[in-house]
């Protein structure tokens, strides 16, 4: 018999973390209700809650290997879609116009369109027979017992029923709503001082277009990703995420706005330093018509930190913190953090308060460093360039260099990048002396 740690869980916001944290709270709690906005059941296309969803998406690596453990007959659903699932090293990576040396790493990827993948999750999550889906439901609030020292549930609204308030009691609270997340207002009105905030300014601008794939089109490998880079700052990813379908989603940083009409959508994919995808697509059949989506800062909340904060109530995935999506961290992180949440219930009491949060703050602490370290490489970027920053990314800068001759190195470096060993691994003797032996020199 299942001994569960308590009733009812409530999770605010329907989207992937949402879903994999239902999925994860079904295993402790008799009832699990996700509260969203949107209608999200049934829906395998863009929808308004998700103005991202249309451009490039990946579990990566550690990402794939949590979402695998919650789904383990995901496989089966990813092949009847058609969704490929490669290797991080046989993919074409370009640095500073260089392709890195590819390799067979071991670490997995998920490349398929989000709202697919989205669906195919939310559909198994809905299927448990402890979980129910709020739909076109509004958040208003937070319940806290008489002190406020407790969050005892949400109020709640029909979307566009304003005097239809009600209140769904819980005894556990968790926040999935993304970079729109509402709870340092909430924490606010209880009483609470607001989480302090960090941001990095990077202006980014994701277009993204899908293409018919044709006979040779990405015939040897899953992705063509030119990365940007202080020398050469337009990037692109270009995939397949279906049988017949490729993404092309084009990145441009601090106001450099790739078009979104067809000529000077073009334009800007022949811009880029390397001519593989111009080749792929100039005369490519278009799916989709190109859309855009403004990114103007990776923003990080320290819960951690606060002095006082209420009992039952987690914050995960963007609303905890947005990273900058090319580095392709979100979905990734919040699946280890959704993992912590499953390890901290496994004693079978509800989590602690401070101990899961200050967990979570270190699950971020590595890929916001790497992001933000490498978003400090832009000179134009604002923001304070420590010496570590600024070793750190000449180091890395070198270590990429080398990786287009050693494919060690870049087994090393996209073990980092999908979380899969930390960033104090880059240190090791034999890939500092790797690195150095590749170096150019002067």
């Amino acid at each position: 018999m299942t001994q569960y740690v308590g009733n009812r869980a409530v999770v605010l916001g329907g989207s992937i973390v949402g879903t994999l944290a239902a999925r994860v709270l079904s295993e402790f709690y008799r009832e699990v209700v996700v509260v969203d906005r949107d209608t999200v059941l049934d829906v395998y296309s863009l929808r308004k809650g998700v103005p991202h969803a249309a451009h490039a998406h990946a579990f990566h690596s550690r990402g794939y290997d949590n979402v695998m453990e919650l789904f383990p007959d995901l496989p089966a659903d990813l092949d009847k879609h058609g969704i490929p699932q490669p290797d991080l090293g046989h993919m074409r990576w370009y640095f500073n116009a260089q392709l890195l040396q590819r390799t067979t790493t071991g670490l997995r990827s998920i490349g398929a369109q989000r709202p697919i993948i989205e669906g195919i999750l939310r559909a198994k999550v809905a299927a448990l027979p402890n979980v129910i889906y709020r739909e076109k439901t509004e958040v208003l609030s937070l319940l806290a017992s008489e002190d406020g020292a407790r969050i005892s549930g949400v109020r709640i609204s029909p979307v566009g029923a304003s005097g239809e308030e009600s209140e769904l009691e819980a005894d556990l609270v968790i926040d999935t709503t993304g970079r729109g997340s509402r709870t340092p207002v909430w924490l606010e009105q209880l009483g609470y001082e607001r989480p302090p905030e960090e941001r990095m300014n990077i202006g980014l601008t994701y277009t993204t277009r899908l293409f018919h794939h044709r006979p040779g089109m990405l015939e040897d490998t899953q992705s063509v990703n030119p990365v940007a880079s202080p020398a050469h700052p337009r990037g692109a990813f270009f995939g397949r995420v279906a049988p017949d379908t490729c993404i092309l989603s084009l990145t441009g940083i601090l106001g450099d706005k790739p078009p979104t009409d067809s000529e000077g959508f073009l334009d800007y994919v022949k811009s880029l330093p390397v001519s593989e995808v111009y080749d792929a697509v100039h005369d490519a059949e278009p799916m989709t018509d190109a859309v855009s989506f403004g990114f103007p800062a990776s923003v990080r909340r320290h819960y951690e930190s606060m002095a006082r904060f209420p009992d039952r109530l987690f914050v995960l995935g963007d609303a905890l913190c947005s990273f900058n999506p090319v580095y392709g961290q979100g979905m990734m992180v919040a699946t280890i953090e959704v993992m912590a949440l499953r390890e901290h219930l496994s004693a079978g009491a509800h989590p602690d308060s401070a101990a899961l949060r200050t967990e979570l703050a270190a699950i971020v602490d590595d890929p916001w460093m790497i992001s933000t370290s490498g978003d400090l490489d832009f000179p134009e970027v604002p923001g304070e360039r420590s010496p570590e920053v600024l070793m750190g990314n000449e180091f890395i800068g070198k270590l990429t260099v080398a990786a287009t001759q050693d494919p060690v190195l870049t087994d090393a470096f996209l073990h980092v990048a999908g979380l899969k060993r930390p960033l104090t691994s880059l240190m090791e003797p034999e890939i500092i002396e790797r690195v150095e032996k590749h170096s150019p020199t002067v």
